[in-house]
């Protein structure tokens, strides 16, 4: 990566001038905000979808800003939330579940925010060959022999039922408690008839009543943890599902945008702290990833190959450039040569992918219910609530209208009028309608998850 500590201070003059004179960000109407703290440090876990940060910096969006700003890889995503609390980190590539989680204080309690959704869609579930050999026979085949999609958990479940049956656990991995990888595995495996089990504030492992018990393993660790043996599969992002394939190890069975077509992903956390603190930096920063989306996807992802060049660097992704690439260029590949076109895995702009939408948030929050993480019933208004104290639209907009003002971003590409909330959405596996509007009656709708004044005590659902 780039050294700014010793291009700091001319660049910072060279940007002044350039305000002056009317030329910052290639604009005469340019704006350089006045930044509160110009030196920051953001963390990422190794994933595809942390490519806004990478371009951000790559591209000299940051600088643009007037913020010199140095990426940093965290171990893994306890480390990276504690850090951004604890103000050793200024901002992070972060689950959404994270700062959704901390807030209401599941597990680590402080105030995030979000003013930027990083991504839609990008992760994978993921099987050993064993295990695929045995789904296989309950999948159908298309006329040319090859699986058809999307493949239902119902494909799995006499697999899981002939292991259990011989007194041996089915264990699988995701990437934290409050991921969405953790969420669509359970989702898929719920869909397909599966129980994945519940979380209680005296139990926290996520296993009570569990058919299949998930546990947590770092996304790089994944294919090494399936190749053991000690996971019979994952749910993981980009690029830990292909390199199961490029490795002969496992078979990735379903993508998360079959499962829900469009999923929100990642966000960028910041503390409420630091936004508050720091507005024109909040601000600032936003319109640098809001650039580096942009870039993302423009010219029907035209610039996918400088960005699949720069996420194999080992800085960011350390992967080889052909497995990253797969997905990052509109394609997925699910058994070894069974190579699909998917313009859609990765998504980092269009579809208004960066708006940080209140229904987003409820469905994590949810699923957070759904699961035991959030132990009581409550009223639809509290996930209202929640999710306007931690997704921050109104942050965004200013900085997409800053953008737009100063001829780097279209009116048309942000959503000015919306009420955060997206209409119903229909396109999931299971065919379930999900209205972010009413949480208490799309979570009445599953047959497998808690509702209504439903609670596990000890290890069973109780109430009604």
């Amino acid at each position: 990566m780039r050294s700014f500590f010793s291009r700091r201070t001319t660049l910072k003059g060279v940007l002044a001038w350039a305000v002056s004179v009317g030329l910052t960000a290639g604009s005469a109407q340019a704006e350089l905000l006045d930044v509160e703290k110009d030196e920051l440090k953001f963390g990422f876990i190794k994933l595809t979808d942390m490519a806004p940060l990478a371009i951000a910096y790559e591209k000299g969006y940051f600088e643009d800003e007037g913020l010199f700003v140095t990426l940093e890889p965290q171990a893994n995503w306890k480390v990276l939330l504690d850090r951004v609390i604890d103000g050793e980190l200024d901002g992070a590539h972060m689950l959404a579940g994270q700062p959704l989680a901390a807030t209401i204080g599941f597990g680590t309690e402080a105030h995030v925010i979000t003013p930027f959704s990083m991504d839609l869609n990008g992760n994978g579930i993921t099987v050993s060959n064993e295990i695929w050999e045995e789904m296989k026979q309950y999948v159908p085949h298309d006329a040319d022999g090859k699986p058809i999609h999307p493949i239902s958990a119902s494909a799995l479940k006499p697999v899981v039922d002939r292991i259990r049956g011989e007194g041996k656990p089915f264990n699988m991995g995701m990437v934290f408690p409050v991921s969405t990888h953790n969420y669509e595995l359970r989702y898929w495996l719920a869909a397909g008839g599966l129980k994945p089990g519940y979380y209680s504030p005296e139990n926290v492992s996520g296993q009570i009543d569990a058919e299949v018990l998930l546990s947590v393993t770092p996304p790089p660790q994944m294919p090494a943890t399936l190749e053991a043996g000690t996971i019979y599969g994952y749910c993981v992002g980009e690029p830990w599902n292909q390199q199961a394939v490029f490795k002969g190890i496992g078979v990735p069975v379903i993508t998360d945008y079959e499962i829900w077509k469009n999923n929100p992903e990642k966000v960028f956390g910041i503390t409420k702290e630091f936004a508050d603190e720091y507005p024109n930096t909040t601000l600032a920063l936003t319109k640098a990833l809001i650039r580096a989306a942009i870039w993302l996807d423009e010219n029907d992802n035209a610039n996918r190959p400088e960005a699949v060049e720069i996420l194999a660097r080992s800085e960011y992704v350390g992967a080889d450039y052909e497995v990253i690439a797969n997905s990052m260029t509109g394609f997925f590949e699910y058994e070894k040569g069974d190579r699909r076109e998917a313009p859609d895995f990765n998504v980092f702009f269009r579809y208004y992918a960066t708006y940080p939408y209140y229904s987003d948030a409820v469905w994590y929050l949810s699923q957070m219910r759904r699961w035991g993480q959030i132990a009581e019933s409550k009223p639809d208004s509290w996930y209202d609530e929640v999710a306007k104290k931690v997704y921050r639209p109104d942050i965004y907009l200013q900085a997409a209208r800053m953008l737009v003002d100063e001829g780097l971003a279209a009116e048309a590409d942000f959503p000015w009028d919306t009420d955060g909330y997206r209409d119903p959405q229909t396109e999931f596996i299971d065919g379930i309608t999900y209205d972010g509007r009413k949480p208490n009656d799309y979570l009445q709708q599953f047959p497998i998850g808690l509702k209504g004044e439903q609670k596990v005590s000890g290890n069973e659902v109780v109430g009604g």
